[in-house]
């Protein structure tokens, strides 16, 4: 399917083109009304938006601590989009989300170039559509966290590797120009995430080369030159980091982030093997039961050229984020593009019937089982936004009610098409029925969910009742980074003692933020001072972070007159 001069598989640009757009529009609804999501999204932004300020881009800060996490990239591409559009000063959410939403949409359209060259024109098409409606796609491309760009270097990277497979199938010679692509793009993955660009992309040709025990792929590469290539990229931050820091970056980037993700689950996140896969079902839906049902076509195929180099571009991935202690569902977001192009090429080999599923008894009643959870899936996330308006807001919403009876036609209409074997069209069915409910969630649903969303209105109540221009914040109960950024980086998080502490230092222009469970805490640290606390308003919500239910008052001291309430 390789032996193909450039060109003849290709899709034309004006298709190309059309998907991007496509693709740009599916994943714009959303980013300028939701405000950030907890936790990491808030803490790329406020280290960016520092970054921007301080005109300091080496090192970067969380407030006053380091982020020795990972490299500087991501936090380079945020500033870069803030600074484009005039908005560097602004806490506004959505220029920090640009590099996301340009990365997946790319993303999406190199999915279509290789899946054409691998399988053909309906392939690569196909391969977008499944991979633009995906759930965590969907979700990782409205967020201004690294996922999306990186997931962009590593396509990248394959792409330079389907481009050199061709080469070597068509027996000429690989260009310089696509091994310093391929050394291009791991550089600019190591710059966003460190060495977890070298999983998928050393991993896929050398996973090649041992099952056709051939490294001929990998020599067309340029290894003995090209990786410095990828350390030009890094490197010199990476000695400008190591300066400023001491070498402190490394110790902790790489011996207590990486590493300590390998050994042990942090921050909650210690799952055991198979999470991935059981995660999928809801993480590539619509997706993800056609690619359960083209399993068994794979199997029987897996000596076939493309279908060999995506297995050693998904498994290996797979296996090392399956292994490896702490999980969340983006970790294999990399293996999504090869899935899709396997799980369309399949697809669009079979014509209008699906003729390839499981021969066994117990191969299609495993497949039946799983198509019932996919359904009920589909249908739980069509109601998802009107339950959730109604059980957190006390909120009948007509246009989610009307949004979930748009959905549910859709994927029962999918489910008949499953039942009888036209998958191609139920997958067209669910694709469509992805981008209504992507649109109407969150455009309708996630903006009025107020409960949730506790940072903007104490944000809202601050900046309606501060004391003084230049109000110092103590927030004692709510700590997520949310609050930090968009309140300007101006807060302390602390405890009761420190708040009260500070309060009675300076009384005049300080306020604290605290919940009804810290109240008599905060009153008792106070002493004296107490009887002067005065309660400016409460945001009552609840914290999805951590699921607690909180009341949370702006207090501040009455320093002109008769004691308040508290």
């Amino acid at each position: 399917m390789l032996r193909q001069e450039r060109g003849s598989r290709s899709l034309s640009w004006r298709v190309l083109a059309l998907i991007g757009l496509a693709a740009f529009v599916l994943f714009l609804p959303g980013r300028m009304t939701t405000p950030p999501f907890d936790r990491d999204e808030p803490r790329y932004m406020e280290a960016s938006a520092q970054m921007l300020e301080t005109h300091n881009y080496i090192d970067v800060r969380f407030q006053d601590k380091p982020r020795y996490l990972q490299p500087a990239g991501i936090y380079w591409l945020e500033a870069t989009a803030v600074k484009a559009v005039g908005l560097e000063y602004a806490r506004t959410v959505w220029p920090y989300r640009i590099p996301s939403l340009l990365a997946m949409t790319g993303a999406v359209v190199l999915t279509a170039v290789m899946g054409a060259s691998l399988f053909g024109p309906m392939a690569g098409v196909g391969a977008a559509v499944l991979l633009m409606a995906s759930v965590l796609v969907a979700a990782e491309s409205r967020m201004g966290t690294i996922d999306s760009c990186l997931l962009l270097s590593v396509l990248v990277a394959q792409f330079a590797l389907v481009r050199a497979l061709a080469d070597r199938e068509a027996a000429r010679k690989t260009p310089v120009g696509t091994a310093l692509l391929f050394w291009g793009a791991v550089g600019c993955g190591l710059m966003l995430k460190g060495p977890v660009i070298l999983i998928p992309s050393l991993a896929t040709p050398l996973a090649l080369g041992w099952v056709e025990r051939n490294l001929d792929l990998w020599r067309r590469l340029r290894p003995a030159w090209g990786w410095l290539v990828a350390a030009a990229v890094v490197l010199p931050w990476c000695i400008a980091i190591g300066v400023v820091s001491h070498g402190e970056f490394f110790r902790r980037s790489v011996g207590v982030n990486f590493l300590g993700k390998v050994a042990s689950g942090q921050e909650a996140h210690g799952l055991p093997p198979g999470y991935h896969l059981l995660v999928f079902l809801i993480a590539f839906w619509p997706g993800s039961y056609f690619a359960a049902s083209v399993l068994p076509q794979v199997w029987r195929e897996r000596r076939i050229l493309p279908v060999r180099y995506l297995l050693c571009w998904i498994v290996p991935h797979w296996v090392v984020f399956e292994s490896i202690a702490t999980k969340l569902p983006h970790y294999v977001l990399p293996t999504y593009p090869a899935i899709a192009i396997l799980t369309a090429g399949l697809l669009a080999q079979s014509g209008v019937l699906w003729r390839h599923g499981p021969h066994a008894r117990w191969g299609r009643v495993l497949l039946g089982a799983y198509a019932v959870l996919w359904c009920l899936v589909g249908c739980m996330l069509a109601v998802a936004g009107a339950v959730l308006l109604w059980k957190l807001e006390r909120q009948f919403s007509v246009p989610a009610v009307v949004l979930a009876g748009g959905v549910l036609p859709l994927v029962g209409l999918a489910m008949w098409q499953i039942w009888r074997a036209e998958l191609c069209y139920a997958a067209l069915s669910s694709a469509v029925a992805a981008a209504l409910l992507y649109v109407g969630l969150f455009t309708v649903v996630v903006p009025q969910l107020r409960t949730i969303w506790l940072a903007p209105r104490l944000v809202e109540l601050v900046q309606a009742h501060k004391p003084c221009a230049q109000t110092q914040v103590y927030s004692v109960s709510f700590s997520e980074p949310s609050l930090v950024f968009l309140i300007g980086g101006k807060v302390v998080l602390t405890g009761a003692p420190q708040a009260a502490q500070a309060m009675r230092a300076h009384p005049a222009c300080t306020a604290a933020l605290v919940d009804v469970r810290d109240r008599k805490a905060f009153l008792d640290a106070l002493g004296a001072e107490s009887t002067k606390a005065v309660s400016r308003g409460t945001v009552a919500g609840l914290n999805y972070s951590n699921g607690h239910a909180m009341a949370i008052s702006l207090y501040t001291l009455n320093t002109q007159g008769p004691a308040g309430t508290p």
